[in-house]
């Protein structure tokens, strides 16, 4: 099999390879493209929680970023823990000289366990000089509660988040709605012209860990291979379902999702 895009993931290590930048190699192999990375914290953790984080140097990312692309030009760029200012400012710079439009930011902010990944300074920076800068933006519901400073108990709430994040520069923005307490998930797509609700059957299981990363990489890979933003979301959410839905069962804790279901995606959902 030949891969069909090139995709420079931007993000931090897990080790217990549910989530981070190993589910998004992962994902991206799955989907059939070629997976490049920039790695910008190494963290120890398990299905039971974090139990370390050490940031890279921002000097560092930087040279993965720039040394990587100059050889193998990405078609589409996903983004995923910047841990603070002087990253986001380095992931930036790197990014003008890349030149790719096609850049999907998963904002991640607190792991699953509740350990928090990222400090106010960089959310503020995040907000003001980065998101601008994106495509697409994927918060969970905490995540867009942090960056729009209100509460959300409904799709309502969801909307007007995403309407509040247009306005800070955003261009286009899927909330994704699993931590909604309903018998199904919503993920709504919003940009200045549309409203796109995405409704899905809700799975009851404790291993949802990384199902983020993986959503936003799923989107990346079928948006560098050309499809449209309504299309690869919609994909890219089936495809996370499915991972979800064969309940892999690993680990003690909040287990991983099956990057593997693509086997079965691939011929129904081409």
């Amino acid at each position: 099999m030949f891969p069909k895009s090139k995709v420079l993931i931007i993000a931090g290590s897990d080790s217990s390879g549910g989530a981070g930048i190993q589910a998004d190699i992962k994902t991206v192999t799955a989907l059939g493209s070629y997976a490049m990375t920039a790695i910008t914290a190494v963290t120890s953790q398990n299905t039971t929680g974090v139990k370390s984080i050490v940031p890279i140097k921002s000097r560092e990312i930087s040279k993965q970023i720039d040394f990587t692309s100059k050889d193998i030009k990405p078609d589409a760029i996903k983004i995923g823990m910047l841990h603070s200012k002087t990253v986001i400012q380095a992931v930036i710079k790197s990014l003008k000289k890349i030149k790719t439009k096609k850049i999907i930011l998963d904002p991640v902010m607190v792991a699953k366990g509740g350990a928090k990944l990222i400090n106010n300074q960089a959310i503020n920076d995040l907000k003001k000089n980065l998101i601008k800068k994106i495509f697409l933006i994927t918060p969970n519901i905490p995540e867009a509660e942090l960056l729009t400073n209100i509460k959300i108990n409904s799709t309502d709430d969801m909307i007007r988040a995403g309407q509040l994040l247009l306005k800070i520069g955003a261009k286009n923005v899927l909330i994704k709605g699993g931590h909604l307490k309903s018998k199904q998930v919503f993920d709504i797509l919003l940009n200045k012209k549309i409203i796109k609700i995405y409704k899905n059957k809700k799975y009851t299981s404790k291993n949802t860990h990384g199902t983020g990363c993986t959503l936003s990489s799923a989107i990346t890979t079928y948006i560098s291979c050309g499809k449209d933003l309504i299309k690869s979301c919609e994909l890219g959410i089936k495809y996370v379902n499915e991972a979800i839905g064969s309940n892999l069962n690993f680990g003690k804790g909040k287990g991983p999702i099956n990057h593997l279901n693509s086997i079965t995606l691939r011929n129904r959902f081409k």
